[in-house]
């Protein structure tokens, strides 16, 4: 069964490897936007950016982090992470640093964005919520091993939740 999930993470850096993620198909994910749309939001007051995010997790039942070099230092993804657990929304982190990006890198693994975040009921994040750390040497591996296993974590994230 497909799922309607958002995508979250740090735009500057990982846009091509959260592409190849949003790309596998197995669950139905946030309208692909093009680069010109998300820097006209990006460009506007905080209040717009957050009412844009909300808009955009309506309708989701599960929210997925890639989790890049810079992701933990996101504002706005640590924003989407904390609208996510208020909601009662499904979470996951997957890491992408292993994907190639357009000039064909790899990149650093980086912090948990979901480090010293807590639940509503008080428990510590990472203690419920699942990051997923893809085995592979390359670039091929990781993405298939992403793509067989997407599908059964977002249930497990929902059903988690």
């Amino acid at each position: 069964m497909a799922r309607r999930v958002f995508y979250s993470f740090d735009y500057q850096r990982d846009s091509w490897r959260a592409s190849m993620v949003r790309n596998i198909g197995m669950v139905l994910g946030n309208q692909a936007a093009i680069d010109n749309a998300w820097e006209e939001v990006y460009k506007s007051e905080d209040s717009a950016i957050r009412r844009w995010i909300k808009k955009q997790l309506n309708g989701r039942s599960c929210t997925i982090v890639l989790i890049g070099a810079e992701t933990a230092r996101s504002k706005w993804v640590r924003y989407e992470i904390e609208q996510t657990l208020l909601s009662g929304k499904g979470l996951l982190g997957i890491r992408i640093h292993k994907l190639l990006d357009q000039k064909q890198q790899e990149d650093m693994a980086g912090p948990d964005p979901f480090e010293g975040l807590s639940m509503p009921d008080g428990r510590l994040v990472t203690d419920v919520i699942h990051t997923y750390d893809p085995p592979g040497e390359t670039s091929k591996e990781v993405y298939a091993h992403i793509s067989e296993h997407i599908e059964s974590w977002i249930e497990i994230a929902i059903a988690e939740r």
